[in-house]
């Protein structure tokens, strides 16, 4: 066991360590675009938790946690991170913390809420907890059907006479993607909760269909904003 702790967070560094204390967890992840969303926080974590709450009924036989992905709190109140937090709050429960490794993005880490969070790990780590769970090259299908989806928006862009998505659209995409696999793995369940019923296709957000196209992901585990 490998785990060491800041501030009241379990680091937890390896797979073995995630596995030994998620999976007594139901995970939920919340996704959903951050600083352009300019609406009230509050009236959209109300209706997604209304929706959560419709979705479970009576059938929650484990405490659930909320797993975020390191978006960094919008002093408007606004956008993912707002959100997420009051989304907690409303269903009472703990987060957990997933984060790009500093070699991918070192300010991640950085300018992540914590507010609530009992769990953080590392990207890396999912990567590890997908490699000991799958027996084919799960990050690689990901990585191929995340690097066609980016070649197709980039074409469309394009084609509008707009600049490309920048690179690290790949970056956050993978971490996305790769964490709920990870998590599901772990947990041997997730609900996916969409923030709004009109995702961009250029957003990071519109990568969920990846872990859809490659049966990774189910779309009975989403629940739809509207």
């Amino acid at each position: 066991m490998n785990i060491s702790c800041a501030a009241g967070i379990a680091l937890l560094r390896n797979a073995a360590d995630v596995h030994l204390h998620l999976k007594s967890f139901s995970p939920l992840l919340v996704e959903g675009p951050g600083r352009l969303d300019d609406r009230d926080a509050a009236p959209v974590a109300n209706k997604i938790v209304k929706n959560l709450r419709n979705y479970w009924g009576e059938n929650m036989a484990k405490p659930v946690l909320l797993i975020t992905q390191g978006d960094p709190l919008n002093e408007s109140g606004k956008g993912i991170a707002s959100i997420t937090r009051l989304v907690a709050e409303e269903l009472g429960v703990k987060r957990g913390l997933v984060l790009l490794d500093p070699h991918i993005d070192q300010d991640h880490e950085k300018l992540a809420d914590r507010h609530d969070v009992i769990h953080e790990m590392r990207y890396s780590t999912m990567i590890e907890i997908i490699e000991n769970y799958h027996d084919h090259d799960a990050v690689g299908d990901i990585t191929k059907e995340i690097d066609r989806s980016l070649s197709e928006k980039n074409k469309k862009k394009r084609q509008l006479g707009e600049n490309e998505l920048a690179a690290y659209y790949k970056d956050y995409a993978l971490l996305q993607e790769v964490t709920k696999v990870a998590i599901k793995a772990v947990a041997g369940e997730i609900t996916v909760a969409h923030t709004t019923g009109d995702i961009s296709e250029f957003g990071v957000t519109s990568f969920f269909q990846v872990g859809l196209n490659l049966g990774l992901i189910d779309e009975a585990e989403i629940v739809s904003f509207e």
